[in-house]
């Protein structure tokens, strides 16, 4: 059996987890959820609900991670045996599965439009050609699959060189170069005519959108931007050392997120409004927005390119994340194993994500709870699945594990902790697991 891989410093270590977050979750997901759900309304309360919810859990989860050092399943096994907690990881690596069976098929979009933007294919198009290009490409079956397919395989090359030649190297690179762009891009969306009123949209709170559904979208988001609920940060902390500071690592990811859906909202709303579009078009609003963006640019063609590429790069990293999750429970330790179960978890992700493929066109008029295969997939992952991951894991830190077990395993790497341990224990003890209970049963409307 081979020496359980590490990260090689911190700064690889962060970028890694901020790219699982950073990825899609700030840059597609959340300006749509926004545009559908209140705007402002949905900001504030997503900021809340990451400081106060989302990244106390975060922390949680690295300290499971690192401390038992194993997968998502082992490690709730290795720190309560011979209990049900397990379960715990069983369903972080169900959720998943399921997350990226979906998340493979955005993947796939990326890599047409990548396709199409190499080729010319948008040289001389008009606004209103966009809708109808992201139509036909998610309606044909063929296409679909096919990139889907595409995508999975990058995912799955990556993986298979492991942590420091592969997931590390990758996010290195990939995430600064995007960060840079998005900034430009945000800049070139605010100088837009009219672009003001988006930015009203985005960060003017109106009370008058918040609904018992509202709040939980927002508080799925939290989870789903931050990787939270699924243990991915179980697996991706149990390749740290002991001198990384945990809470400072924690802090600097979630504020990382903030950042960029913050910057990601700000690329898009403002342009939604000034290009005459409405900010509540749903999935496909990063790809209908964002090309009569570039439209409006000198050399704007190439730039779009180059997005697109840096795109696929964010996806890739929360990709990484994520299939990493589900083949180092299968690995159980055993690096000589990653190739195979790579294969295997690869593989099982796409079958799994065909029918989210084929929801937009072949299996358009199946619904379920009157979602789309695609949306459903979304709704009860990011809603419903993540959601109880994190009261789970919330529960098992805060009262499952001794509190000086806890306190002494964060205190390594981390000898300022005690100023924060109080604040952020009682947190994680009383009000995450409430306010988890209290929006579920809102949302549900059984209060």
């Amino acid at each position: 059996m081979k020496k359980q891989d590490q990260w090689t410093s911190k700064t690889g270590f962060i970028l890694a987890a901020a790219g699982s977050a950073i990825g899609l979750g700030a840059i597609w997901k959340f300006p749509y959820m926004a545009g559908t759900n209140g705007g402002g309304i949905f900001f504030l309360l997503f900021v809340l609900f990451t400081i106060l919810i989302a990244a106390p859990i975060l922390l949680a989860e690295f300290f499971i991670g690192r401390k038992a050092q194993s997968n998502a399943i082992s490690a709730f096994k290795k720190l309560a045996p011979h209990t049900l907690w397990g379960t715990t990881g069983y369903l972080g690596i169900i959720v998943s599965l399921i997350i990226l069976s979906f998340y493979s098929v955005i993947g796939g979009w990326i890599l047409s439009y990548l396709a199409r933007s190499l080729n010319g294919y948008f040289i001389n198009k008009v606004q209103s050609d966009y809708v109808h290009i992201f139509d036909s490409i998610i309606e044909n079956p063929v296409e679909v699959l096919g990139m889907q397919l595409l995508f999975m395989l990058i995912t799955m090359a990556i993986i298979q060189g492991g942590i420091q030649k592969g997931i590390e190297r990758a996010s290195t690179w990939m995430m600064p170069a995007l960060l840079v762009f998005f900034v430009l891009l945000a800049f070139r969306s605010l100088t837009l005519p009219g672009a003001m009123e988006g930015v009203s949209f985005l960060l003017k709170p109106d009370i008058s959108s918040l609904t018992g559904q509202t709040v939980l979208l927002a508080l799925g988001q939290s989870f789903f931007a931050l990787s939270i609920g699924i243990s991915v940060m179980v697996t991706y902390a149990s390749y740290l050392p002991e001198t990384e500071n945990m809470p400072k690592s924690a802090a600097t990811i979630s504020a990382l997120n903030i950042f960029i859906s913050l910057l990601a909202g700000l690329v898009i709303f403002p342009a939604v409004f000034a290009l005459g579009y409405t900010p509540d078009q749903g999935p496909g609003l990063i790809f209908v927005i964002l090309p009569a963006v570039f439209h409006e640019l000198v050399f704007g063609g190439i730039l779009f390119t180059v997005f697109l590429i840096l795109l696929l790069f964010a996806t890739l990293t929360s990709a990484f994340s994520l299939l990493e999750n589900i083949v180092a429970a299968f690995m159980k330790g055993r690096q000589d194993k990653r190739r195979r179960y790579t294969l295997i978890a690869g593989s099982l992700v796409f079958v799994i994500g065909i029918p989210s493929a084929l929801s937009f066109g072949f299996l358009s008029d199946i619904h379920i709870m009157e979602k789309s295969i695609f949306d459903f997939a979304d709704y009860i992952t990011s809603n419903i699945g993540m959601p109880l991951g994190a009261l789970l894991i919330s529960l098992f830190v805060g009262y499952k594990i001794p509190k000086d077990l806890v306190f002494n395993e964060l205190v390594q790497g981390s000898p300022k902790i005690a100023f924060v341990f109080k604040g952020w224990y009682f947190l994680i003890r009383y009000i995450v697991p409430f306010a988890i209970i209290l929006i579920f049963l809102q949302s549900f409307e059984i209060i």
